[in-house]
């Protein structure tokens, strides 16, 4: 049984839906085969400031992507990289037996995107968001 966390991000998901102008894309599963998971950031010095999740996926799937876009939006990029899957799980106040894979492919669709970002500066390092085709200081975006 879903928790009463886990059950409110189910049935009123935040951050649901693709992200405009995301810095990076990170994908878990394989379309057309299960759960499939698209987490989409918008990195700043090292902050994420946006984050956004698309799931084909049962309710425990949904319920850990809002949970940890959510959770993450504020945070530096290199805290969020440490969140285990097993963080996400507690955080939504656990999930039924068998559906632990939920949490965990949400935190390997994020732990993606975090590596294109990390591979980017590697290239070039961050010079902020006055130049993108897109801001998120209206909120309107996440």
């Amino acid at each position: 049984m879903y928790g009463e966390t886990a059950t409110n991000h189910f049935l009123h998901p935040r951050n649901i839906g693709p992200l405009e102008c995301p810095d990076a894309v990170g994908t878990a599963g394989t379309p057309g085969e299960g759960n499939f998971m698209v987490v989409e950031m918008r990195v700043d010095d090292g902050t994420i400031r946006c984050a956004r999740f698309q799931t084909y996926g049962c309710p425990g799937a949904v319920a850990s992507g809002s949970c940890l876009t959510e959770w993450v939006t504020g945070m530096a990029a290199s805290a969020a990289a440490a969140i285990t899957p097993e963080q996400l799980e507690q955080r939504l106040g656990g999930l039924p037996l068998g559906k632990g894979h939920c949490a965990a492919l949400a935190v390997e669709a994020m732990r993606r995107a975090l590596a294109q970002i990390t591979q980017e500066w590697k290239r070039t390092p961050p010079q902020g968001t006055g130049d993108r085709c897109c801001e998120v200081d209206d909120g309107t975006d996440c």
